[in-house]
């Protein structure tokens, strides 16, 4: 399944930031390869397209990955060798009411070429959102604000990260989150200052916290020798390098246009 094959990608994070809303029609393509990544114009017609079959008034949708649908290596073959139009689609992971869909829209004709629902083991990414979410969720905890606390720390100088929780082979699972806290008061280097004994799952599509455990206090390392920058550093750490130019009198031995990169005799599409 295509799902567990795309990642968070470049052209993904510009979707999670540059979607617009309404109406939305597309002007002819203006491609130089049919590998060439998905447009601004391309994905905010994606959104349309999707948010018409599915309606935000009577659906719950949060979109996980947009990219292009790579066309078969034939058909690109093809246009290399003839510059005959190919079909242009799109691939789209979405949960829509808690379920995972994965689309492909043809941009051509801006249609849903098909919309399955997925099966099988594995969860689309984390976005931005639902991650800066669930983080806020021990601050609110009871249980959490107690173990604080208890352990004499400063609730203001506490930060938490989400970690993946994994697959083992179970026949079923949910989209959880496994939350871990940090101490960040003195230090820029917060992953060297857990605070340790605390478990806490939180559960994306609830967005609540599902399982807490306070099992021991264990005391948080101090903020002495975590400096990591190199411009805070002190010897016997450095030295400072020198600096490096380089200089090409007769300019530089490539050229790019589009996505294009020319090097020599070689070509490449960057996507």
């Amino acid at each position: 399944m295509k799902l567990l094959l795309h990642i968070l990608s470049l052209p993904t994070l510009f979707f999670f930031c540059c979607f617009l809303h309404g109406g939305v029609s597309l002007a002819p393509l203006q491609l130089t390869h049919p590998l060439d990544p998905l447009t601004k114009q391309e994905i905010t017609l994606i959104q349309t397209i999707v948010l018409n079959k599915y309606p935000t008034k009577a659906n719950t949708i949060k979109f996980h990955y947009v990219g292009l649908d790579d066309p078969e290596k034939a058909t690109v073959l093809k246009w290399v060798s003839t510059g005959a139009q190919t079909t242009r689609n799109a691939f789209v992971i979405a949960i829509i009411n808690s379920e995972v869909h994965e689309l492909t829209i043809n941009l051509r004709s801006s249609e849903v070429v098909s919309d399955n629902i997925h099966g099988g083991n594995g969860f689309p990414t984390l976005t931005v959102a639902e991650q800066s979410e669930a983080l806020q969720l021990p601050f609110k905890h009871g249980p959490f604000v107690e173990s604080i606390k208890k352990r004499g720390l400063n609730m203001s100088e506490v930060v938490c990260s989400g970690f993946t929780v994994g697959w083992y082979g179970e026949s079923e699972s949910k989209r959880v989150l496994r939350i871990e806290c940090f101490m960040k008061e003195g230090t820029a280097n917060i992953y060297v200052r857990p605070i340790n004994g605390i478990t806490i799952v939180a559960d994306l599509e609830q967005m609540k916290i599902v399982d807490y455990h306070d099992n021991d206090v264990v005391t948080v390392p101090k903020v002495e020798n975590t400096e990591y920058r190199a411009s805070h550093l002190k010897p016997p750490f450095g030295p400072k390098l020198h600096s490096f130019a380089s200089h090409q009198p007769q300019g530089s031995g490539f050229s790019i246009k589009g996505h294009s990169v020319r090097y020599i005799k070689e070509k490449l599409l960057l996507i």
